[in-house]
């Protein structure tokens, strides 16, 4: 039986337009009535998949959400993922939760930095890609080059199933090579509202250009694209909505359904009958009024049944799983069921974590979920000093999503917060004063990086006699040495032979 679910994420550099595609989808999809104007950021709708006060003022997606719609018979399960670089570990792990992705490109750009690393990431776990160049109805590049740029810079076949007629003021629409028709503009806004041509005469430059694109690319083949090998590449504007239902079609028809995941050395196929899943996300304060936390789980295989009891690997006592959610944009359902591929959110207090497994049985474990050691340290200093414990469970709380990482010194006592990006940190002041009320500044820690320890016990005893204050331990209790510096680390890798000192920790 092949699945209906389709699980994926879009990536892309910040300002490549993918928001606005986001809502596009959802628009198309039929999940949202009303598309938010992104470009109007001061307006009163804001995005609506974008929903924290610090991602309303400043444009930009900071935490992944999950927004599910259908069409024709499909399930379409999409993860939003955040575009700033400085989340590329909530980034990665959101990726470890889909079975394929659409990179969006500006035309003008071509493949930025950010763009690069995700993709990358999605090459570890050989996560098919569908292209979208975006904006073709402003001035960009030539198409040749934009192609040429992908398949060099990413090395991967790449598969154009279409062509702008025109770019720029030169804009005529966007001919698809399956149908051979054209989507047209249409009004003053230059939109596509439905209008397609067929047989229309393209001007000469372009037929030219469209019959060596045909020629000159691979022919799209399912199973190479499915490998992670081949994209096929899509042109329009998410904005004027050119291109969008091509994007649903051809996730609809060539995105794999539910792929098997690693759990150690087995894979965990999505037709076994136990039902299995993975945190990968835990988001807290979704609600102000509750302070309720949402696990958000990744279904690997069998049906999920509300009121089921599933064991997390982190705890090894069932829980009752009573109110499950799923999100349709802005609106959330009680789940009756759930099938692998979909995406459910358990709303907990503070059980389950990132890269816990939740199973009928507890005896699978997924793995691929990793922490990765901080690039950036600060102390958190009180405003109130009174307010302590308030900032002990809000720390808690915000490691728990992954957002910081929270070491607590041996010696000392003020607590330091480690992160992969500048923004984290302004998040993590935001966050503390708007969610939890706690006014607090960050100061230069004395430390520059950290690596978690491994070793035997008297390795690391002997380690901790000598060099207590440079210890720390994190919110698991694992102990973790706080170095001054890149060369630091170096020095007592060497000087202690008998420890690892590991810049990742499996979740």
């Amino acid at each position: 039986m092949t699945s209906n679910r389709r699980t994926f994420a879009i990536i892309s550099h910040p300002d490549a337009g993918k928001t606005t595609l986001t809502e596009k989808l959802l628009l198309t999809g039929g999940a949202i009535h009303l598309a938010g104007e992104v470009k109007a950021r001061g307006a009163a709708r804001r995005a609506r998949s974008d929903w924290m006060k610090i991602e309303q003022q400043r444009g930009i997606s900071v935490t992944s959400s999950v927004m599910t719609f259908e069409r024709d018979g499909i399930t379409f399960n999409l993860l939003d993922t955040p575009g700033h670089e400085d989340f590329s570990e909530d980034t990665y792990r959101t990726l470890t939760a889909v079975d394929s992705a659409i990179m969006v490109i500006d035309a003008a750009k071509g493949i930025e930095p950010q763009t690069r690393k995700l993709f990358e990431v999605c090459r570890l776990r050989s996560v098919p890609i569908i292209t979208f160049v975006n904006k073709v109805d402003r001035e960009g590049r030539p198409v040749f080059e934009l192609l040429d740029e992908i398949a060099d810079m990413l090395a991967l076949d790449v598969s154009p199933q279409g062509f702008p007629v025109g770019m720029g003021g030169q804009f005529e629409g966007v001919l698809d090579f399956a149908s051979g028709t054209v989507a047209r503009p249409e009004g003053p806004s230059k939109e596509f509202h439905g209008r397609r041509d067929a047989d229309a005469a393209l001007p000469d430059d372009v037929a030219e250009n469209v019959e060596l694109a045909q020629i000159g690319y691979p022919e799209f083949d399912l199973e190479v694209y499915r490998n992670g090998d081949l994209t096929p590449v899509y042109f329009g504007s998410a904005l004027k909505n050119f291109g969008v239902t091509e994007l649903i079609e051809a996730i609809a028809r060539f995105a794999p359904p539910p792929r098997p995941q690693p759990a150690g050395d087995e894979q965990i196929s999505p037709d076994r009958d136990e039902v299995t899943g993975f945190v990968f996300k835990v988001q807290a304060n979704m609600d102000p009024q509750h302070r309720d936390r949402i696990a958000f789980m990744r279904m690997v295989s069998g049906t999920f049944k509300r009121g089921m009891k599933l064991t997390p690997s982190g705890l090894g006592k069932p829980i009752a799983v009573h109110s499950p959610i799923l999100f349709f944009a802005q609106d959330r359902e009680i789940a009756d069921t759930a099938e692998a591929g979909d995406i459910i959110g358990i709303p907990n207090h503070g059980t389950l974590r990132v890269g816990d497994t939740l199973s009928e049985k507890n005896a699978v474990r997924f793995t691929g979920l990793p922490n990765f050691a901080p690039e950036i340290l600060r102390r958190v200093v009180l405003k109130d000093p009174t307010k302590t414990k308030q900032l002990r469970k809000a720390l808690d709380d915000l490691s728990e999503e992954g957002v910081i990482q929270v070491f607590y010194p041996e010696i000392g006592g003020q607590w330091i917060v480690g992160v992969v990006g500048q923004l984290q940190l302004d998040v993590l002041v935001s966050r503390l004063s708007a969610e939890y009320k706690v006014e607090a500044m960050l100061e230069a820690a004395p430390f520059a990086t950290a690596r978690w320890l491994k070793g035997s016990a008297e390795a690391m005893k002997s380690f901790e006699d000598f060099n207590r204050a440079h210890l720390a331990k994190d919110r698991d209790g694992d102990l973790v040495f706080m170095a001054k510096s890149p060369w630091d680390v170096n020095y007592q890798a060497e000087k202690n032979p008998d420890l690892t000192f590991s810049a990742t920790k499996e979740r």
